[in-house]
């Protein structure tokens, strides 16, 4: 047995944005486990994910509905291939980012592959749904900005709307999330603040209360699921802190909270960062963003990036 199959592991799963035409391709080509995952997909959806991953088209790719189940098998290909191939040890813990945190729940033993998916393809249509029933959107806020500063930020723009934090990705950046007019406006008012607004291009206010529809969509699929407590801690992107893994009913509230309220990536990787000080953290495909944001988390973490093979 390798040093890297003994040593546990602190698990990064990617979240939406990772996407993109020929994600996990080398994995597939290279590690039947791989492959066969992608067809487990194939077979579940009732359509070739496998050839949207690797051959687009790109706009079916960036759908939603389609690049969270996109992300999530190619993560699980690429969790099942290290394994075998003895490149990864036991998890010792797991995070992801929005979706992702889906992929560290089944990698941590709370719910078969299979049941995975079809959850994340339900977020994803529903979130999807939301998103093109309300004229919304998103915008990066980049600078030194506090919680303080970004709650002041979304209560002077918000107007009539709805403009909330909604993504914490690093001390660096902040991403708001509510109505297409709020978003304009916090562009403007990110300016006169002194920060560099950055105008998304998303289908939607993800993470904010506009996700009501699709968050109650979430909980009855959530109930129909057959759970098993992780085997490992899995941090809540709520609260920044692992879910009581004895406690299914708070999991799953958890995750339907995360749909309405705001990714705490910043404070999840300080608590990783400060908890599992000193342990390999492995970022797994087909993403290299968590890797980035580690960076500026916390620069003695420096995860190993799987979004392609090695050697």
């Amino acid at each position: 047995m390798t040093d890297t199959a003994s040593t546990s592991c602190f698990i990064l799963c990617p979240g939406q944005g990772a996407q993109h035409v020929g994600m996990a391709r080398e994995w597939f080509d290279q590690f039947p486990v791989a492959a066969q995952t992608f067809a487990a997909a194939d077979e579940t959806l009732g359509f070739k994910l496998s050839e949207v991953c690797f051959s687009g088209p790109e706009e079916r790719l960036h759908r939603t509905d389609v690049a969270q189940a996109a992300i999530y098998t190619a993560s699980a290909a690429c969790y099942q291939a290290l394994v075998e191939s003895e490149q990864l040890g036991p998890i010792e813990a797991a995070a992801g980012l929005s979706l992702g945190e889906f992929t560290a729940l089944h990698l941590a033993g709370a719910f078969s592959f299979v049941d995975g998916l079809k959850l994340v393809r339900l977020r994803g249509e529903a979130m999807q749904d939301a998103a093109d029933a309300a004229e919304s959107s998103m915008v990066a806020v980049t600078g030194d900005v506090s919680e303080e500063q970004i709650n002041e930020l979304c209560d002077e723009a918000r107007g009539e709307g709805v403009l909330v934090p909604a993504n914490f990705n690093s001390p660096m950046q902040v991403v708001v999330s509510g109505s297409l007019d709020a978003c304009e406006r916090a562009v403007a008012v990110a300016s006169e603040m002194g920060f560099k607004p950055t105008p998304l291009t998303v289908a939607g206010a993800f993470h904010s209360p506009i996700m009501k529809p699709a968050a109650d969509r979430l909980a009855a699929a959530l109930d129909q699921v057959a759970w098993s407590p992780p085997r490992a801690p899995v941090v809540s992107n709520v609260t920044a802190e692992p879910h009581e893994a004895d406690d299914i009913e708070s999991i799953k509230r958890r995750l339907v909270e995360q749909l309405t309220h705001p990714v705490r990536w910043t404070q999840s990787m300080q608590w990783a960062a400060r908890e599992h000080a000193g342990r390999r953290f492995v970022e797994l495909a087909p993403g290299k963003v968590l890797t980035g944001l580690m960076r500026r988390i916390d620069r003695s973490v420096k995860p190993d990036n799987f979004a392609v093979p090695k050697g």
